[in-house]
């Protein structure tokens, strides 16, 4: 059995076609995951999410920003922006039950079986693996059996910036969430810095992206993400970003990591 990670597809379901061709991927023998974003900005967001769905247990897939996005904008009282391409999922016939398919979607997947785990942003330094599923299960409770359409609404901000085991209501559950689904870099004090994203070397002094920060997480426990484009394939710290910028025209890529070393297939996409 061979499994697949698969970085963020935002709605570029033709580039997603041709790299599931091109791994050779078996419904019946192997197992895809994908890290976030299957939606937003690309042309077809409805095909992508209903492909997924239709995979059934042979897929799985953690909550990227794009697609809470898309979940404040049916849900809560956020609206499009300009760039988003929502519509595509908002108006289809069968948008109530991809939205509520997305909806139960986790912010963290583990697989003790290959040490391995696919979050779409990243794990902050003083969380543990095991840590940082329990936080996460918090946030999931709220969309899925709690006051989500308040969660939606309250969700976004980049406050507050430190982690501390008191948080508590909506601060307690932003900060997850924003680890989770938009973290890139750290100041070196350990503070949540969300606005830039440019590729290392171009931050502020000052800046460190998060996963070179001294972390809790065993170092034999393989992280992969997404969410960097500008970072594009990368891996350190057995830490592997494959956001490799399919929706700008660059690649999307898929890493095998059922083996101790990882390989790579990437599918060149149209801008």
């Amino acid at each position: 059995m061979a499994v697949y990670v698969i970085g963020d597809v935002q709605g570029c379901y033709k580039s997603l076609h041709k790299l599931i061709k091109k791994i050779g991927f078996s419904h019946a023998d192997d197992k895809l995951w994908f890290c976030g974003d299957l939606v937003n900005r690309g042309p077809q967001s409805a095909d992508v999410l209903r492909y997924v769905m239709d995979l059934g247990s042979s897929a799985k897939c953690v909550l990227g920003n794009h697609d809470l996005n898309l979940l404040a904008v049916a849900y809560g009282d956020r609206e499009s922006k300009h760039s988003d391409t929502l519509d595509n999922v908002l108006e289809a016939p069968d948008s109530a039950e991809l939205l509520d398919w997305l909806r139960f979607r986790p912010l963290l997947h583990r697989s003790k079986k290959h040490k391995a785990c696919i979050v779409h942003a990243g794990i902050y330094p003083s969380w543990s693996v095991g840590e940082a599923k329990q936080l996460a299960r918090e946030v999931e409770q709220v969309l899925r059996y709690g006051d989500y359409r308040t969660f939606f609404c309250k969700m976004y901000g980049n406050f507050p910036v430190y982690w501390d085991k008191k948080l508590e209501g909506w601060d307690r559950l932003r900060f997850i969430t924003n680890v989770m689904t938009r973290m890139r870099y750290l100041e070196i004090s350990g503070a949540l810095e969300l606005d830039i994203k440019s590729s290392p070397g171009g931050q502020p002094p000052g800046y460190k992206p998060w996963y070179t920060f001294k972390s809790k997480r065993k170092k034999s426990y393989r992280v992969v993400f997404g969410h960097w484009s500008t970072l594009g394939l990368h891996s350190e710290n057995n830490a592997i970003c494959i956001d490799t910028g399919c929706l700008w025209g660059r690649q999307l890529t898929a890493a095998r990591i059922d083996k101790n070393k990882p390989t790579f297939i990437s599918q060149s996409c149209r801008k």
